[in-house]
């Protein structure tokens, strides 16, 4: 798996999945639910939000609710990655589930500000704030999830598995 490059957005501790999915918007298409994600904590986020960008998070990040459509409208909107300082535990298995890339770093939510430029490499377990020259160990994942990651969630592991055929 080849490091993650990207613009940092930045959020602070405690974001739970009804500030990163609205509950008005649980049951609509994830279209419509990308337009809301986050918007409660930064307005700007969906309108400015570009491909391959990183979350950069305090303490806690995806508490609340074990809402699958959080990580997935995260990843929908093209975040490469999410470093945060803790994660809710549902919330850190649903994204490495749906194979979205994330891991935890002591000291990252210190380390960023908004638009600074973050290299996260998940086998390393490191990260990088290319901008401030700073570099951060971060908590290594099991081989299991670092393979699940690199193939792009749970469901993409299996159909390689079972030789294409879906699961």
């Amino acid at each position: 798996m080849k490091p993650f490059e990207g613009r940092v957005w930045k959020f602070g501790d405690n974001i739970d999945t009804d500030l990163i999915v609205p509950g008005q918007y649980l049951d609509a298409p994830m279209e419509e639910v990308v337009k809301h994600v986050l918007v409660s904590v930064n307005p700007d986020f969906v309108k400015e939000v570009k491909k391959g960008d990183v979350i950069v998070a305090g303490k806690n990040f995806g508490c609340g609710s074990s809402r699958e459509n959080a990580p997935a409208a995260i990843k929908e909107l093209g975040i490469s990655c999410i470093v945060a300082e803790s994660f809710a535990r549902i919330f850190f298995r649903n994204a490495v589930a749906i194979g979205l890339p994330i891991i935890s770093c002591a000291g990252v939510h210190d380390a960023f500000e908004n638009g600074d430029v973050a290299r996260i490499g998940i086998p390393e377990a490191s990260v990088e704030n290319r901008t401030k020259k700073r570099a951060l160990k971060a908590e290594t994942l099991s081989d299991e999830m670092i393979s699940i990651l690199g193939r792009g969630g749970i469901l993409e592991l299996l159909k390689e598995r079972m030789g294409g055929k879906k699961p």
